[in-house]
C-alpha cells in the first residue's frame, strides 16, 4: 500500500472547490453564488462588539446546544409559514458550520452502509461526496428537459430503491429551477417513516414572489427537513453558518452525531449579531433579484438558452466548446461557473456593474447565435398564491 494509507476509494479524487483568483487576475468574480454587497458600517460595528464580547469569554466552551441562535433561526424561519400555522420554533431548528455541515450530519445520522440516498441530476455536486464520505450509497435520478422534476419518474424511483434520504434543492444548484410544493408533499408521503425528504433552500430568499418555501410544509409532513444557510442573503458566505428546521425527533437523532460544542462561541455570537441586520442584509435580495430577472431576458434575447431562475444565478447555453468560452471570459477579467450539464455555464448575479462586465465579455466571446432555451417564457412569478 502507498504512503498515506488513505482509503482506496478515495485515491486519485481531487477535493471539491470552485476556482479561487485573485482580484488582479479576475476582477469581475461571478462563479460561487456569492452576495456582491456586504454588511453596512452599522452591522460590521455590531458584529465586531459581539466577537470582540465573545472573546472574552473564550477559555469557556461555548454553548453546546446554542438556544440563543436556534431561538432568533426559528423567529426569522417563522416568516416563511402560512397564514394560520404556528411558528417555527427552537426545538425544530438545528445549526451548524454551513449548510454543508448541516448535510453532512443527516447522511451521518441517517444514511450510512447498507442505506441509500438518492437525488436528481443535474443538481449540486457534494451531495455524491456526503454519501461517499459517510458509506451511504448513491442512487442519481435524471431532471426533465426544462430542468424541473418530473414526479412520476421520481416516484417511480423512490419505489424502487426506498431511499433513507431524498436531497433535492430548491432552488436547484446549478440551474436555478424551484420545486412546486405539491412534489414536496407526494414525495414525503411516499417515502413516509422510513425515508427524509430534505428541501435545501440555500437560495430560498432569491425565490421569485408566489413561489412558497418548504418550511409551510413542516406542520404535515414529518419526514420533511428544510436546510437554509446565511452565506447566500446574509452576505456571510466567510461566517459558515446553515441550519434546518424539521421535527424536534430529527433535530435530537443529529445530536448523537454532532461533534462536542461544533458551533464556537465566536460563530454563535456574529449569527446572532447578523441576525439583528436581517431587514438591511435582506434588502439586497430584491435589487439581485431584479438583476437575474433582466440577466435572463437579455440572455434570450441574443439568442442564448437560459433556464428558468429563482436563485441568485443563471444557468446559460450551449456551447460547443463551454471550456474555451470559460478561458474567454477569463482572459476578460471575468470569473463564472463551468458546471452543471455539458455545454452550459453558470453566472453569478452580480453588481450591475459587473453584469454589465459579463454582458460585454460574453458577446465577444460568443456572439449572438439562436437558441433553444429550455423554457422560451419570460423570467416571471409563477402563478401561485403570493405569501
Amino acid at each position: 500500500m502507498s504512503f498515506p494509507p488513505l482509503r482506496e476509494e478515495l485515491r486519485g479524487i481531487a477535493p471539491y472547490g470552485a476556482p479561487q483568483l485573485s482580484l488582479d487576475v479576475a476582477p469581475v468574480q461571478l462563479n460561487t453564488n456569492e452576495n456582491p454587497y456586504g454588511p453596512s458600517e452599522a452591522c460590521v460595528a455590531d458584529i465586531a462588539a459581539a466577537a470582540g464580547e465573545a472573546a472574552r469569554g473564550l477559555n469557556r466552551y461555548p454553548d453546546r446546544e446554542h438556544v440563543d441562535l436556534r431561538t432568533a433561526l426559528a423567529a426569522y424561519l417563522s416568516r416563511d409559514v402560512a397564514p394560520g400555522q404556528a411558528p417555527v420554533s427552537a426545538d425544530q431548528v438545528w445549526a451548524a458550520n454551513g449548510s454543508n455541515e448541516v448535510m453532512l450530519q443527516l447522511l451521518q445520522a441517517f444514511g450510512g452502509p447498507g442505506r441509500t440516498v438518492v437525488s436528481f441530476a443535474p443538481t449540486y455536486s457534494m451531495y455524491p461526496e456526503y454519501a461517499r464520505d459517510t458509506h451511504s450509497t448513491f442512487v442519481v435520478g435524471h431532471r426533465a428537459e426544462d430542468f424541473t422534476l418530473d414526479l412520476e419518474a421520481a416516484l417511480a424511483l423512490v419505489a424502487a430503491e426506498r431511499p433513507s434520504l431524498v436531497l433535492l434543492p430548491s432552488p436547484n444548484n446549478p440551474t436555478g429551477t424551484a420545486l412546486a410544493p405539491e412534489v414536496v408533499g407526494a414525495l414525503c408521503e411516499a417515502l413516509g417513516d422510513d425515508g427524509l425528504l430534505v428541501v435545501d433552500e440555500a437560495y430560498g430568499e432569491f425565490r421569485r414572489a408566489g413561489t412558497p418555501s418548504a418550511v409551510e410544509l413542516l406542520p404535515v409532513h414529518r419526514n420533511l427537513v428544510v436546510t437554509r444557510t446565511m452565506s447566500k442573503a446574509f452576505a456571510g458566505a466567510g461566517l459558515r453558518l446553515g441550519y434546518l428546521a424539521a421535527d424536534p425527533a430529527i433535530c435530537d437523532a443529529i445530536r448523537v452525531v454532532r461533534l462536542p460544542y461544533h458551533l464556537s462561541a465566536v460563530t454563535q455570537a456574529v449569527a446572532l449579531a447578523a441576525l439583528g441586520h436581517a431587514e438591511e442584509l435582506l434588502g439586497a435580495v430584491d435589487a439581485l433579484r431584479a438583476e437575474r430577472d433582466a440577466c435572463v431576458t437579455w440572455l434570450r434575447e441574443h439568442g442564448f438558452a437560459v433556464a428558468d431562475s429563482d436563485a441568485n444565478f443563471v444557468l446559460l447555453g450551449r456551447f460547443a466548446d463551454r471550456h474555451a468560452v470559460w478561458e474567454a471570459l477569463l482572459e476578460r477579467g471575468v470569473l463564472i461557473r463551468e458546471t452543471g450539464p455539458e455545454g452550459w455555464l453558470r453566472v453569478t448575479i452580480g453588481t450591475p456593474e459587473e453584469m454589465a462586465a459579463f454582458r460585454e465579455a460574453l458577446l465577444q466571446v460568443s456572439p449572438p447565435t439562436r437558441a433553444t432555451a429550455p423554457q422560451t417564457t419570460p423570467q416571471t412569478a409563477p402563478q401561485l398564491e403570493d405569501r
